[in-house]
């Protein structure tokens, strides 16, 4: 059956309707889905990743797309933005093809072909059919039986693109990452080395966690970081995976069956408690001594930060955004904590491991404005204009963008650095972007920030 998704009315300032309702107070936000699903809208905030990034991470793979021009388009701009298109091919499906091809001897005859025509045979094949596949019944296993056979020096990964099955199934980005744990290969021995799995930017070293482990004589390995493929394989030697993207989690549990690698979760907390914990929580997986997890050291350096930021920062109204962090409302909370004055969130759900900072920010807090980020209403909706931008300070892309704003902290998913050495960081950025405006449009429109780039 057909839904109309065009606006049925007219506000009297020629806004559809649908904007009336935005922006929903925290105090009357529903939880943990505060807008309504519908025709959504993508902002011209490019920074995040998508997982053509992710998979350029592994060394001397090739990624080969196999869908419609349509959904084609944005994976080859990614791949030629980053001067990469030599390490990515596609196989094109036309109307015909749905019905009057064996799509499963198309997949494995063209890449057959993409290969005999490279100048240099990768170590794998990041493989990666598409939402059509499942309407046609592909049989995948097949596929990669077969292609497994024909080239048997070559490692291949069973990835995805197929977004129409995220809400009740594994996400492509989920997908992704458990498809390279799967390139580690079996039975390799144990070292005191602990992998970075996941992450989109390679951590910085002065992160909280790095610091603990390199003290007590532990090799850290990131697959951010990779140079070659053989250190790529490298992390199956680790006892010990750790991940900040909450995209890994399928990936680490499945390696933990396959290789005997244990995991622990080490989310983007902007809690000085939490942080505390965990830290004493990855020492006790180490069997470090007491002493070496103290953290009123580390606690007081970061207070000290945020309470000079406050000094200058004063009363300036504060939006932030879900892709400068994995839990804006966990950092709201913090920054509400020193009386920062945060105004607006943008974020289009809630995530569960969220939900005792947003009840407690609607608690105390319940006058924050809450915006979505893909409601289509907010294609429409007036910005500040170009003329007068805003004096907010956004942390994020699109909380820049919607409040034009060139007064900003340029980044995505904390930052690439952990616990109080990111409250430290935060705080000097955000005193930073204070000071010095950006040019908005130069900073966004990149695609993956802090991946390589060539616009």
């Amino acid at each position: 059956m057909l839904k109309r998704i065009s606006p049925t009315s007219i506000s009297a300032a020629g806004l559809p309707a649908e904007t009336a309702s935005l922006p929903v107070l925290l105090r009357d936000a529903a939880f943990p889905a505060p807008f309504a699903h519908g025709l959504e809208y993508s902002p011209p905030c490019r920074g995040t990743w998508n997982i053509v990034h992710t998979g350029m991470q592994i060394p001397e793979t090739h990624q080969i797309f196999i869908c419609a021009s349509g959904c084609l388009r944005g994976v080859v701009l990614t791949a030629a933005e980053m001067g990469l298109m030599g390490r990515f091919s596609s196989i094109e499906l036309h109307e015909h093809d749905l019905t009057g091809r064996d799509n499963e001897r198309r997949i494995i005859e063209g890449t057959a072909d993409i290969l005999a025509r490279l100048s240099q045979k990768p170590r794998a094949i990041l493989l990666y059919p598409a939402c059509v596949h499942h309407f046609l019944g592909c049989n995948l296993r097949y596929v990669y039986q077969e292609l497994r056979r024909r080239f048997p020096d070559i490692a291949f990964a069973e990835c995805f693109m197929d977004p129409i099955r995220q809400t009740r199934h594994l996400t492509p980005e989920e997908r992704l990452r458990r498809a390279l744990g799967r390139l580690l290969p079996e039975h390799l021995p144990k070292e005191q080395q602990v992998s970075i799995f996941g992450s989109n930017r390679k951590t910085n070293p002065a992160s909280d966690f790095i610091q603990l482990l390199q003290k007590n004589g532990w090799q850290v390995r990131d697959m951010a970081g990779c140079a070659s493929y053989d250190e790529f394989l490298a992390l199956g030697r680790s006892r010990l995976n750790l991940y900040t993207n909450p995209f890994s989690l399928p990936a680490v549990q499945d390696m933990k069956k396959r290789l005997q690698q244990d995991f622990l979760y080490l989310p983007q907390s902007w809690s000085m408690q939490e942080i505390a914990a965990l830290r004493k929580e990855l020492a006790k997986r180490m069997g470090a001594e007491p002493q070496d997890v103290s953290v009123s050291a580390s606690a007081a350096r970061a207070d000290e930060t945020l309470q000079k930021a406050k000094d200058v920062i004063s009363s300036t109204p504060i939006a932030l955004d879900f892709t400068f962090t994995f839990r804006p409302f966990g950092l709201a909370r913090l920054l509400l904590s020193y009386d920062f004055n945060v105004t607006r969130i943008y974020a289009d759900a809630v995530s569960t491991e969220e939900g005792r900072d947003f009840r407690w920010l609607q608690k105390y807090h319940g006058t924050i404005e809450l915006w979505p980020t893909k409601a289509a209403a907010m294609r429409v909706l007036p910005r500040p204009a170009q003329t007068a931008p805003s004096q907010i300070l956004a942390l994020g892309q699109k909380a820049a963008y919607f409040n034009n704003t060139p007064y900003f902290v340029n980044e995505i998913e904390g930052g690439a650095i952990w616990g109080f050495a990111a409250i430290e960081k935060l705080a000097r950025d955000m005193v930073a972007a204070c000071q010095k405006p950006k040019d908005i449009e130069a900073n966004v429109s990149h695609k993956g920030l802090g991946g390589p780039c060539i616009l």
